[in-house]
């Protein structure tokens, strides 16, 4: 069953549940209004009756011997019968139209009479005929002395809840038809933005096209809110996708020529063209080059990959001047003609992995000694600032352009054509900005082609009195 179909039902459903009561609701006000202006009306004849009573004969006397002078019977209508009763609820007198029959009495009557209530209640006689009879006592001053009961066939108000009841029916009948078709064509507008949905959903299925989207027809209800989130959800999955897609062409590219260096060296060891000794010492230095190069591509895939799982570093008290020194002596032995120098530097420590921040300087400084020509500078500095400890690597260097600042932090991402083509895995940048922001840290990049680079590292400091376990 569809769920504009189920929704239908609902719909239709709960309004017959909400119609029915109310039916059943109004008809009974209706049936108790119409018994109570009968009442109302054989109340006020009975009333009048009795002080006809009183006007022509002595009460007392009369209701002894049942000699009562009623008032003609054609002054309250044909179907009005009167019966008169004594304190023993015996009939003493009746109107002519009764016919020698009397009206009947409801239980307890005797009682009620000496009590002085009044009240009506229904009769049902046989052959479906049915009375409403009222009751009203005599009174002689304080005395109560009998009393009347005025009587009326309730055919006209059953013929009249007849009329009612059929209308109800009618109105409740012609309710759900409109109701249902009202609802199914509500259903069915307000689907519609999920048919789009699920149309969208199945041609991006077909046509891998991650670029579709769902139109937004009204974006502040419920259904243009889920439309705009599967729009954002579609835009994340072709962002990723493409991250995906360039990311199996980048690494494919960067495995295409270590793989094939060490491959021609190989075949070339392997047919014994190589018969120098120092030519053989060299293919093989280019061999364990290229697979270092490559393990290095690797475990910065496999980093990353741990880094997207929510891998979680174990942070330590670290004291960054004596790590700052290490990368300093790391840095002149990959410095290859470019001097590298260790500008001020200011005692601190930091909450963290000692290995990842050596990781991510030595990337900082490998990025400047390769973008720096021979003869240019790379400093290494350490400062505080405000609570913060931030460690600058600044070099002379060929700089980035504008258009690629924005996005060197990005995987795979490298800005060839600004940096004079010394091309990297473009991994590096993105493992030392993670490493700074698990760090609770930042780091910033500022750049001015043909003048230099300045990497940024800041990282919260933590005070001497820290807890050093």
């Amino acid at each position: 069953m569809s769920i504009r179909t189920r929704l239908t039902l609902w719909y239709t459903g709960l309004l017959a549940i909400s119609l029915v009561f109310f039916s059943v609701l109004l008809y009974s006000l209706l049936s108790g209004i119409l018994l109570t202006v009968l009442d109302d009306r054989l109340a006020g004849q009975a009333q009048n009756v009795i002080r006809l009573i009183q006007s022509e004969n002595d009460p007392i006397t009369a209701i002894r011997t049942g000699t009562v002078t009623l008032p003609p019977i054609d002054v309250f209508a044909s179907q009005n019968y009167i019966q008169i009763v004594g304190l023993d609820a015996h009939p003493v007198q009746v109107s002519e139209n009764l016919r020698g029959q009397r009206l009947p009495s409801p239980p307890n009557f005797a009682d009620d009479i000496r009590a002085g209530r009044a009240g009506g209640f229904t009769a049902n006689l046989p052959y479906n005929v049915r009375l409403r009879v009222y009751t009203t006592p005599i009174r002689l001053g304080s005395r109560i002395i009998g009393a009347i009961q005025v009587s009326q066939s309730l055919a006209a108000v059953d013929d009249s809840l007849v009329v009612i009841r059929r209308l109800l029916l009618l109105g409740v009948a012609l309710a759900l038809l409109l109701a249902a078709f009202g609802g199914s064509i509500l259903a069915r507008a307000v689907l519609r933005p999920i048919a789009a949905i699920t149309a969208t959903a199945q041609q991006i299925a077909g046509t891998q096209d991650l670029s579709q989207r769902i139109p937004v027809a009204i974006p502040t209800d419920e259904l243009g809110r889920l439309a705009s989130t599967i729009n954002a959800m579609l835009s994340r999955l072709d962002e990723v996708f493409q991250t995906q897609r360039r990311l199996v062409a980048d690494v494919s590219h960067e495995l295409r020529t270590p793989l094939t260096t060490i491959q021609g060296n190989v075949d070339l060891l392997q047919r014994g063209a190589i018969e120098d000794a120092a030519l053989r010492t060299e293919a093989l230095r280019v061999i364990g080059d290229e697979t270092a190069r490559m393990r290095r591509l690797v475990n910065d895939l496999l980093l990353l990959a741990q880094v997207d799982a929510g891998l979680q570093l174990q942070l330590q008290p670290v004291e960054l001047d004596t790590l700052l020194l290490v990368v300093y002596r790391q840095a002149q032995l990959m410095a290859q003609g470019v001097v590298v120098r260790l500008g001020a530097e200011d005692q601190a420590r930091v909450l963290g992995d000692s290995d990842r921040l050596r990781q991510l300087l030595l990337n900082l400084v490998d990025n400047a000694v390769k973008y720096t020509p021979a003869g240019g500078e790379v400093t290494l500095t350490l400062r505080r600032a405000d609570g913060w400890v931030k460690i600058d690597v600044y070099d002379t260097g060929i700089g980035i352009g504008p258009e690629d600042l924005p996005h060197i932090f990005e995987r795979f991402y490298r800005a060839d054509r600004s940096r004079g083509g010394h091309g990297g895995s473009g991994l590096g940048l993105s493992i030392a900005l993670w490493i700074a922001q698990a760090h609770g840290g930042r780091l910033e990049a500022e750049s001015e082609p043909g003048k230099g680079s300045t990497f940024t590292l800041s990282l919260p400091e933590i005070s001497e009195t820290h807890d050093r376990g």
